[in-house]
């Protein structure tokens, strides 16, 4: 989980900063595997980064949303712009969930990287949500980006 002690990921996310083994088992004890749909990004079999999907429920189950996290020294590789087109395929054209028919994002608007992989996979923005989630003690603004 190098991305979770990745000062350049934390910087640029939502994530928090993980500083211990226990603080990591307990991530993964808490958040990851209760999570419906959250796999690890994998090269040569370590994981160098997650990537999870989130189903709406009730009058909400057409929609999901999709979140991840890459190590930096992994960035500009191609790596999650690859990734999230494997999940696009897994949502829409193998129906993993039936129900979903829009995929959302929400990405930092200071997240030039991200919202360019979101850009290569087919998402389109839809509007900024200004001072819709405190983070590390700052309100941010994100970018709504659908699929």
């Amino acid at each position: 989980m190098e991305w979770a002690c990745d000062d350049e990921v934390i910087r640029t996310s939502r994530l928090r900063h993980y500083t211990s083994r226990e603080d990591a088992l307990e991530y993964l004890k808490e958040v990851a595997f209760p999570h419906p749909w959250y796999r690890a990004i994998c090269l040569e079999d370590r994981p160098i980064g997650f990537i999870c999907v989130k189903p709406g429920s009730s009058n909400e189950r057409c929609r999901g949303q999709i979140s991840y996290a890459l190590g930096s020294k992994y960035w500009g590789k191609g790596i999650t712009t690859m990734v999230v087109k494997m999940v696009i395929s897994s949502v829409f054209e193998f129906k993993e969930f039936p129900d979903i028919e829009r995929l959302e994002g929400f990405v930092n608007v200071d997240n030039k990287a991200s919202q360019r992989v979101m850009e290569k996979t087919w998402f389109q923005k839809e509007g900024v949500l200004r001072n819709i989630f405190l983070s590390k003690g700052r309100l941010l603004m994100l970018l709504c980006i659908a699929f």
